[in-house]
């Protein structure tokens, strides 16, 4: 089977082309949508070959919040005809980074020890905008195995002030 990027690709693009009105919601119910396919057992069910492509439809319309606006739903409907489910996850990326590269931002994971109220997230977003040099969607992940401080990974770049990772470089040098 053909790697799941270059099956995404055409999709995001096409849909990137058709939703140019209005990106943000796109982005917003194609986040929903993908989140919803991940789900291994709805998966299963898709690639059931007893399941047709109406009830496919029907279980994801059952889950979602909200009903879906009608570019969604025939986006959707292409998809589950296509039997690319399983690419959704990956359009929704490839789809956000074009979203990206318009607006010049970069999605950031900044994963941190303990929870961050929103005016330290406010603070830590102006910092790390200055230093990326672009504007940062940030998103907050907890990992308590950092003992204190943040680690954030920008794309393919990594800037960690955890304590953990103070304590590796520590034990490095002294057993060097």
């Amino acid at each position: 089977m053909a790697e799941i990027a270059t099956i995404a690709r055409p999709y995001a693009e096409a849909l990137y082309q058709a939703a140019r009105a209005d990106v943000a919601a796109a982005s917003s119910w194609l986040d929903e949508l993908a989140a919803v396919a991940s789900n291994e057992q709805l998966r299963q069910f898709a690639d059931n070959p007893k399941s047709t492509p109406e009830q496919v439809m029907g279980v994801m319309a059952g889950v979602l919040k909200s009903k879906l606006p009608p570019m969604a739903e025939n986006f959707l409907r292409t998809v589950i005809d296509n039997g690319r489910l399983v690419a959704l996850p990956e359009i929704a990326q490839q789809f956000r980074a074009l979203k990206n590269a318009q607006l010049g931002a970069s999605d950031a994971i900044v994963y941190s020890a303990f929870e961050m109220d929103s005016a330290a997230l406010a603070g830590l977003s102006g910092v790390l905008e200055k230093r990326f040099g672009r504007k940062l969607n940030l998103q907050v992940k907890l990992q308590p195995e950092l003992i204190g401080g943040i680690r954030v990974v920008v794309g393919d770049e990594v800037l960690d002030t955890s304590v953990k990772a103070r304590l590796d470089q520590m034990k490095v040098a002294l057993t060097a």
